[in-house]
């Protein structure tokens, strides 16, 4: 892809613009969103990363259109976990529903800053050091690992990092609005919500390592990584509300995640092999006999595992809901029958 300085400057203009209309014309004002502002603004952003898809691959050839869908998805779906977290933060911190919003946007601003950083610091160390894909799919493959068997162990919330935070930080009992600071008996204090906030950033940078690296697992453009990060957080704040119930129904996203994860890292593995410059494996030269996965089915790869994970999720957890209400129906029977 050849993308002038002006488009990238275009891109980041229009990126800054949505996160600045959302913030004034949804945040500002303290509001839980209903269901149907939050399906129509779902909609519009995911119809809207679509159609972006569709000009990339109109433009500049349905290869990079195939790489930026697949990475659409996999930040896609890698954000909804990170969803999962932001509401085990906010029911840690008992963050009233109303002041929801705005934690939630200011923890996608962190998020796009924090993979803007690791998006330019990625694309520098892949076009000077090609061993880097050697270091990004052994760490995929770890965080996959981690995914897989480590997912919920811990509340970001109660964690080390958070305990340091109180120690050093003087904090409030109590919110005040949606303040960060308030002055008692002529001190100042910080609220929780600016602990809400700290954890949120905090768990932001943990999924910008997950999610960069992944991402370039399918594409070496910087700008489709770019886009399909922005494109993958707008919106979240809306899908939050939207389906916030199905959050906990969504048993087996962390398994469907550590899959995708492990299948790139293979991916960026191979990639590393036929790119080899290292003189301890094959004397510098490259490796080809095991061919690359093509981005097709790459694609079909990652919609499928997150097709397969969604839907085992929802047949489990009612199938636990079938089992468990017979068991509550009889308990009700017998203290009625009871004396």
């Amino acid at each position: 892809m050849n993308i002038t300085p002006l488009v990238w400057l275009i891109t980041i203009a229009v990126t800054i613009a949505f996160f600045v209309y959302e913030f004034f014309a949804h945040v500002r004002k303290p509001h839980e969103p209903t269901i149907g502002e939050s399906a129509r603004w779902s909609a519009f952003y995911i119809g809207l990363a679509l159609l972006f898809g569709v000009g990339i691959g109109m433009v500049s050839g349905w290869t990079y259109g195939g790489e930026y869908f697949a990475g659409y998805l996999t930040e896609k779906a890698l954000s909804i976990d990170n969803l999962f977290v932001f509401l085990i933060v906010m029911t840690s911190f008992a963050v009233p529903k109303i002041y929801q919003q705005k934690v939630l946007m200011i923890g996608i601003v962190i998020a796009l800053i924090m993979r803007g950083a690791f998006i330019a610091v990625g694309a520098a160390l892949i076009e000077n050091f090609t061993w880097v894909f050697y270091l990004f799919g052994a760490l995929l493959l770890y965080l996959a690992y981690r995914q897989a068997f480590a997912h919920g162990e811990s509340n970001p919330a109660d964690g080390r990092f958070m305990r340091a935070a109180r120690r050093v930080l003087p904090v409030s009992d109590q919110y005040n609005g949606d303040r960060l600071t308030v002055v008692n008996d002529g001190r100042r204090f910080v609220t929780p919500m600016l602990l809400v906030i700290v954890a949120i950033g905090f768990v932001d940078l943990i999924f910008a390592v997950d999610s960069i690296p992944a991402i370039y697992g399918l594409t070496n453009e910087a700008y489709i990584v770019f886009t399909a990060n922005a494109f993958a957080l707008m919106g979240l704040r809306q899908l939050f509300f939207l389906i916030g119930g199905l959050l906990e129904r969504l048993v087996y996203l962390a398994q469907g995640l550590a899959v995708i994860l492990a299948f790139i890292g293979v991916k960026l593995l191979i990639h590393a092999l036929h790119k080899n410059e290292l003189p301890f494996i094959n004397g510098g030269e490259p490796i080809t006999v095991i061919p690359e996965i093509p981005i097709w089915l790459s694609l079909l790869f990652i919609a499928g595992t997150i097709a397969v994970a969604t839907v085992a999720s929802l047949v489990k957890t009612r199938g636990d809901r079938v089992r468990e209400t017979p068991v509550v129906a009889d308990e009700i029977s017998r203290g009625a029958d009871a004396p």
